[in-house]
């Protein structure tokens, strides 16, 4: 008994599941309000880390704000050597970190893994005059002030291909009537509500709303057609803009390497389990999973490509 007692032990220590035991409570910062990407991928890891086991229970913490910004202030502020923290991040905060100077950046958290990309989608509110993305332009082109663009927060990924549009229709991207959000909750309801002319997000966060017909998708971000998007792309009517927006996961500043693999673990886990897989579908994310040791060259390779577009395009403060 004792010989087999030992087995069972040496085979469960050896066990990737029994790596490390379940976290009684992990915390997740999504810094923008409820309703909008951050948060949306947030709470999908959330409850995924439970649903694989991970953590008995997940809080999700909103903080807004100069995109992304904020809360990653807060939580390099707040949770420095906590473990079981984590915080969700993206191309939106890249952009927003060169674009306002911000005194945090990633070099103060700590990569886990890049989770999912999705891309853009330009819609406007469903009795829009504007029937295409060729009319739309055209009359942003005759008059830009007049064409009011809503999407997230300054200098983020949908300002971004908003001055890129711009630029590629011949008007200086200066003249950009851009109204930033805090959270996909207002926006959404500022495109809902006519309160503006277009409106920028990722496709997953609009797609309910697309499909209901309570807005008209003009154009999709993408480099291609997409068979299961029924909505043609920026490229195809002849706007060459391609751009996708992806979301990543980061540990707090001054945990360990042994802490840092263990969260890497934990995250895998979560998004190899259906219940992340069927909301990524749902929302038709695109899967485009690093580890850590993949992330960070791609990181350091984004911040350095988006500090060019943003110098180029002249967003910065």
């Amino acid at each position: 008994m004792q010989l087999k007692t030992l087995i069972t032990s040496l085979m469960l220590a050896l066990s990737p599941l029994a790596a490390h035991a379940e976290v009684e409570q992990m915390k997740i910062m999504a810094p923008a309000n409820p309703g909008g990407g951050f948060d949306t991928v947030a709470r999908t890891l959330g409850d995924a880390l439970k649903a694989a086991g991970q953590a008995k229970n997940v809080i999700v913490e909103n903080k807004a704000g100069a995109g992304g910004t904020i809360g990653m202030a807060q939580f390099i502020n707040t949770d420095k050597g906590n473990p079981n923290a984590l915080l969700i991040a993206g191309a939106v905060t890249v952009g927003s970190i060169e674009t306002n100077k911000s005194p945090v950046n990633f070099s103060m958290v700590t990569p886990i893994a890049r989770l999912m990309g999705e891309y853009n989608v330009l819609v406007v509110p469903a009795d829009s005059p504007y029937r295409s993305l060729k009319e739309l332009m055209a009359a942003y082109k005759a008059k830009p002030g007049s064409i009011s663009m809503g999407g997230g927060s300054a200098g983020g990924i949908d300002h971004i291909m908003a001055a890129l549009m711009s630029e590629k229709v011949g008007v200086d991207p200066d003249k950009l009537n851009y109204i930033p959000y805090a959270g996909g909750g207002e926006g959404k309801a500022a495109v809902l509500g006519g309160q503006i002319s277009a409106y920028i997000s990722g496709y997953g966060e609009l797609a309910d709303l697309i499909k209901a017909g309570k807005v008209r998708a003009l154009a999709l971000s993408a480099d291609k057609k997409q068979a299961d998007i029924n909505v043609p792309t920026l490229k195809e009517q002849g706007v060459d803009v391609v751009l996708y927006n992806w979301r990543g996961v980061f540990g707090a500043p001054g945990i360990s390497a042994a802490q840092k693999k263990q969260l890497g673990a934990m995250v895998q886990a979560a998004v190899q389990n259906p219940s992340w897989k069927d909301k990524a579908a749902k929302l038709e994310w695109l899967d485009l999973y690093q580890n850590a040791a993949q992330f960070t060259p791609f990181l350091d390779a984004e911040i350095k490509r988006t500090a060019q577009v943003v110098k180029k395009l002249k967003l910065g403060n």
